[in-house]
């Protein structure tokens, strides 16, 4: 039997970054807030603090690949922030492909009947939720 365990999805966003979080069975993954962006050091702490009070495992860090495929300096920020965070959490960390996260999470949202200003609120912890989703689902 596999240990009960929950996986914080992230999703690194300019101004603010996209949370969701697994059951603790790893199988379904639920959008759950948002941390401002205000400067690394301080979404480092606060998401350390998330993973510490939610009893989180491990991470999955949105790795925003161009659509070809190939890194460019989006990817190597998210990296950056990947080693800062794991140095604060000492928990596996894995980067995973996000390409569309986002376009998936406002058509969801549209589809869904979201007007415009709770989309723009909501966006960054359902493209987690899409992006951790993802990775759930290629684990099993």
């Amino acid at each position: 039997m596999l240990p009960r365990v929950r996986t914080l999805g992230i999703d690194l966003g300019e101004r603010r970054i996209g949370l969701a979080l697994s059951d603790e069975d790893g199988v379904l993954a639920s959008p759950l807030g948002t941390v401002q962006r205000t400067g690394d050091r301080a979404a480092v702490r606060e998401i350390a603090r998330i993973v510490r009070e939610r009893e989180v495992g491990d991470v999955v860090l949105g790795l925003p690949l161009r659509l070809d495929g190939t890194e460019g300096p989006a990817a190597a920020g998210a990296r950056a922030f990947a080693e800062r965070l794991g140095a604060e959490i000492e928990r596996p960390i894995h980067l995973w492909d996000e390409r569309m996260t986002t376009v998936q999470a406002e058509r969801a949202m549209i589809e869904g009947g979201a007007r415009r200003s709770e989309r723009r609120e909501k966006i960054d912890r359902v493209a987690a939720a899409i992006l951790l989703q993802s990775f759930l689902d290629a684990r099993t």
